[in-house]
């Protein structure tokens, strides 16, 4: 018989709005609807995951109070790390650590708290480790370089929701600012890292010569009057669409409204999310090839790949997939099967329960599953 568990998420509050805020939220929605008890701890961006009114204080008191079957703890060298490791320690339960991978280069606050966390308590959260799930090579990379064991990191890609992100949504967002044509759409916030301007003349010199395509840049930022103004000078600024105002609720519609994705960063921490959600919506992706990107377009079938911040490399790309619907299509159905097979929640959190029970070793003492 299967057994339910019960769960411990833990989030730093300080940092989770940057690492595993959606995941927690969305890994402990879909533990539930399987038949676990699942509480968060820490972090009001996972409040989802617990049918508790408030989220719980993050202290090893807190954690042993619940009487987890195990604990998934976030960051692997944060706080909320070392607060799992001391409860599953004295509740001798494993402790599953999940690594994002979000800053390889990272500010100098950074690293000044990845160096805190690798003297203080690192080798600590190390040794109490059962496993360490990285949501990408990248993000496993820097476990091994943070000196966890190999044998003991694997791989489980971050999840999307098929429901939410889909083909056939129609866009609000799109119609109040009367995009019209087909639409290469991109989802960046203006900065020195976001290689927008070298797809703003790369737009300029292939699409936006013609009345059928626009450019649509939904996100805000401090360089967005640089980018605007990159678009005035190049001639194409009616062309070019700066979608400030776009929420979080506006951004499945964008995706499916969408002929073409594009993501030109230069910055090695922009996780691959917003990717993600294009491939679910069956929109193909041109990504700037840098290492989680690479990974997600190839094992996805869904793109291609193009050189960081060259507007020749990034104009024949652009040229190659709008002047091929046929590859257009193949990589739209390639991406959407690879989102919906591969990488929905559902197989995320099938993932984990597999990797928590075969940390527990089969003793799962807990009320059987709901049916």
């Amino acid at each position: 018989m299967t057994f339910a568990l019960r769960v411990a998420l833990l989030l730093d509050p300080l940092s989770a709005h940057m690492k595993g805020g959606e995941h927690a939220h969305e890994l402990g929605r879909e533990l539930r609807r399987r038949g676990h008890d699942v509480r968060a701890f820490g972090a009001a961006t996972a409040e989802s995951a617990t049918d508790d009114s408030a989220i719980a204080r993050l202290a090893p008191s807190s954690v042993i109070g619940f009487a987890p079957d195990a604990i998934v703890a976030y960051d692997a060298l944060s706080p909320a790390a070392w607060l799992g490791a001391r409860a599953a320690r004295r509740l001798r339960v494993p402790l599953i650590v999940v690594e994002a991978g979000l800053f390889v280069r990272g500010t100098l606050l950074e690293r000044s708290l990845w160096r805190i966390g690798h003297s203080l308590w690192g080798a600590y959260v190390r040794r109490t480790t059962a496993d360490l799930v990285a949501l990408d090579s990248v993000a496993r990379d820097l476990a091994l370089r943070d000196g966890f064991d190999a044998r003991r990191c694997r791989i489980v890609p971050h999840g999307v929701d098929p429901e939410r992100f889909r083909p056939g949504l129609a866009s609000g967002l799109v119609a109040r600012h009367r995009i019209v044509g087909r639409v290469l759409s991109c989802v960046s916030n203006h900065d020195g890292r976001s290689g927008l301007e070298p797809l703003i003349g790369a737009f300029a010199r292939t699409l936006g010569q013609r009345g059928d395509w626009a450019l649509a840049i939904a996100g805000r930022g401090a360089g967005h009057a640089r980018a605007r103004a990159c678009a005035e000078r190049l001639g194409v600024g009616s062309r070019v669409h700066f979608l400030a105002d776009a929420e979080p609720d506006d951004l499945p519609g964008l995706y499916a409204a969408s002929t073409l994705y594009a993501e030109p960063t230069l910055d090695l921490d922009k996780p691959s999310v917003g990717v993600l959600h294009a491939l679910a919506c069956g929109v193909p992706a041109l990504v700037s090839k840098l290492q989680r990107l690479d990974e997600l377009v190839s094992t996805s079938g869904a793109g291609s790949t193009v050189e960081p911040g060259s507007v020749d490399a990034w104009a024949r790309a652009i040229s190659a997939a709008a002047s091929s619907p046929d590859a257009r299509a193949r990589w739209g159905a390639s991406g959407l099967a690879y989102a919906r097979e591969r990488s929905s929640w559902a197989h995320v959190a099938a993932a984990f329960e597999t990797t928590i029970r075969a940390a527990r070793g089969g003793a799962d003492e807990a009320l059987p599953l709901a049916s």
